[in-house]
């Protein structure tokens, strides 16, 4: 496959020569793959994230290093791997223990506020929420009662460190005075959807109403292993109204941006924090949850360029910090994938660890045709009892299924297995949903080789933090306990008894 590169390289102009310094905005959206127009998706429209990939570059190959909320969060706030710093368990240091960064590592808000930036995190529209409701309206679009606290305004950060709330002056730009902004727009994205069929059909309504028609649900693609469940082709037909709801709030803010002045001098990067939440993509290391949309448009952008290299989620914390002339620190991981001497990556990498209650440890490495999946605890199934996923219609619906015996052959294996192969290699370009695994195939055992060394390579130098201590699990288990839900503390003490089996 050929890169389109030395276009964008070349056209990223050098943004100190102008006579102000840009603002940087990023959009950050929760639990979406990358199911818009401009990357291919058919059975809905986004004009808004179209637009944005034809005033600037379209990254098809981009990749989150972990795919659930904090983690990658806390390495997109810092440019770092969260198995570096150490913030890779999702919901980490909320309890007794907690998790501090190290010297040279700082969050970029801080980073822009020391270089006179207004900072500031919310929705990016003065009077909506990060739903895209107004402020003050409960799920269903329904007023709270006269004299309801209202929620602040600041929008999602969820790191899993601590770090001073200051390094945020505000929720919105509109207070910055003379000073250029750094502003991030959190969204809720993939969660406009919920867990039952009574919420998503509520969501459809909405649809209806703001968009004039909503998604049906016999016109969705599922992925092979999903059955065509009813109940699955409500919820996906939900998800594609999240992702229209999605970009019509950035239509939105791209407007109040050129109503300002400001659009033509403000670099907007449009990106999610991990894939779709379902039983393969949100939490797992597959092209469904790790696959993200990330477009970059702004002063010196090439328009309608399109990069196929492989980038990784962190590289935005860099190119942002270059964008404004602020220098990268020396310990940043993430790349600035716009400098004239940029040299693409040859891999990409990921990471799952525990999520919630449930313990995990899964790594990957991706090159340019493979990607290599290697599983820590492979005598635990796909499904690891988890009250957050279990809760979903979804999930349920596939448990009923799978009871049932009426599950596909492709179903049973990739989603139901008791058991996980150690390994896992996939021909992801030609195997879009990583359906065949090559491990065993003794054809590919260069590559296998190959990537499984590289991958140990990448722990090794990284300082990957590995499982955490039993003393850390306690400490935060000791947060969710508080929430008296039995499925959890059935649980953990499951995930205690399977550590002790050496599961």
């Amino acid at each position: 496959m050929r890169h389109l590169l030395p276009l964008t390289l070349l056209t990223f102009l050098p943004l100190l020569s102008s006579a102000r310094a840009p603002n940087i905005l990023w959009f950050v959206v929760d639990d979406m793959s990358p199911h818009f127009s401009c990357y291919g998706e058919t059975a809905i429209q986004t004009p808004a994230v179209d637009r944005l990939a034809a005033e600037g570059a379209r990254f098809t190959r981009a990749y989150v290093t972990a795919p659930v909320c904090s983690a990658c969060r806390s390495a997109m706030i810092t440019g770092m791997y969260q198995t570096t710093i150490g913030a890779h368990h999702h919901r980490s240091g909320r309890g007794e223990l907690k998790i501090h960064l190290t010297e040279g590592v700082r969050p970029v808000p801080e980073l822009f506020q020391k270089a006179g930036y207004f900072t500031c995190i919310g929705s990016g529209l003065e009077e909506r929420d990060f739903r895209g409701l107004p402020f003050g309206e409960g799920r269903a679009g329904k007023k709270k009662a006269a004299g309801a606290p209202m929620k602040g305004r600041l929008g999602k950060t969820d790191y899993n460190f601590e770090w001073d709330t200051a390094m945020y002056d505000s929720h919105d730009w509109a207070g910055r005075g003379e000073k250029p902004f750094f502003m991030q727009v959190q969204l809720h994205g993939g969660k406009l959807r919920a867990d039952n069929l009574e919420a998503n059909r509520a969501l459809a309504a909405r649809a209806r109403s703001e968009l004039g028609s909503a998604t049906d649900p016999q016109k969705v693609t599922l992925p092979p292993y999903y059955p065509r469940d009813p109940v699955l082709l409500e919820d996906w037909a939900a998800y594609l109204d999240s992702v229209r709801l999605t970009d019509l709030h950035v239509g939105r803010v791209i407007a109040r941006l050129e109503k300002e002045g400001l659009l033509e001098n403000t670099l907007v990067i449009f990106m999610t924090d991990h894939g779709i939440s379902h039983a393969r993509g949100k939490q797992f290391l597959y092209d469904e949850g790790a696959h993200i949309p990330f477009i970059v448009r702004g002063p010196g952008i090439a328009k309608g360029a399109v990069r196929t290299d492989l980038v990784e989620h962190i590289d935005m914390a860099a190119l942002s910090l270059a964008a404004a002339g602020i220098p990268i620190p020396e310990a940043m991981q993430g790349r600035d994938i716009f400098a004239k001497d940029y040299q693409p990556r040859q891999a990409v990498f990921a990471a799952r660890d525990r999520c919630d209650e449930t313990v995990e440890r899964i790594r990957s490495a991706r090159t340019e045709r493979f990607l290599y999946i290697r599983n820590f605890l492979p005598r635990r199934p796909h499904l690891q009892p988890n009250a957050y996923k279990d809760k979903k219609a979804i999930v349920a619906a596939l448990r009923v299924a799978h009871d049932a015996g009426t599950l596909p052959s492709v179903s049973e294996e990739l989603l139901f297995s008791p058991e996980r192969a150690p390994e896992e290699l996939y021909e992801y370009v030609n195997d879009h949903w990583q359906v065949t695994n090559l491990a065993a195939n003794p054809d590919y055992k260069t590559e296998l080789e190959s990537h499984r060394a590289r991958l140990d390579e990448w722990i090794a130098r990284t300082g990957d933090k590995g499982p955490e201590s039993e003393a850390m699990y306690d400490s935060d288990m000791a947060e969710y306990l508080k929430k008296s839900n039995p499925d959890v503390e059935r649980n953990i003490v499951l995930m205690k008894q399977w550590a002790r089996e050496g599961k």
